[in-house]
């Protein structure tokens, strides 16, 4: 059985409850969802959900590089959207963030998120 390793990144903002940045269990990433919070000041980054979806990805590649892993590595991500009228432009600057890498992807429509946040992502990623 392969023990449990607690990944925690400074550059990314610290976990607001009983729960982890990310864990890593027999060569797998699993990120927990990051919004857009400013990893020093815990504040949404902004109101517009372009600002927010792009401080997720910094959040996220942060969580990512303490783990040793790369966006490469990414296998799977999770894009919760409280408005799907804004998905075309998260999609955007997720496309952006991932360049020609192309992980398996879910995008659904939530009633809201913490904080009133537009968007989150949470991912699942091989390392070592």
């Amino acid at each position: 059985m392969s023990a449990v390793q607690i990944i925690h990144s400074d550059d990314a903002p610290k976990a607001v409850g009983p729960y982890s940045q990310a864990v890593v269990s027999a060569g797998v990433l699993y990120a927990s969802g990051q919004i857009g919070l400013l990893p020093v000041e815990g504040k949404l980054i902004a109101d517009d959900v372009e600002s927010q979806a792009t401080q997720v990805t910094k959040n996220l590649s942060a969580v990512l590089n303490k783990a040793g892993a790369s966006l490469t590595d990414i296998l799977k991500v999770n894009i919760f959207l409280v408005d799907m009228a804004d998905f075309p432009r998260v999609n955007t600057i997720y496309a952006a963030w991932l360049g020609e890498h192309r992980p398996a992807r879910a995008t659904v429509a939530v009633a809201a998120l913490p904080l009133g946040a537009k968007v989150e992502m949470d991912l699942i990623a091989r390392v070592g």
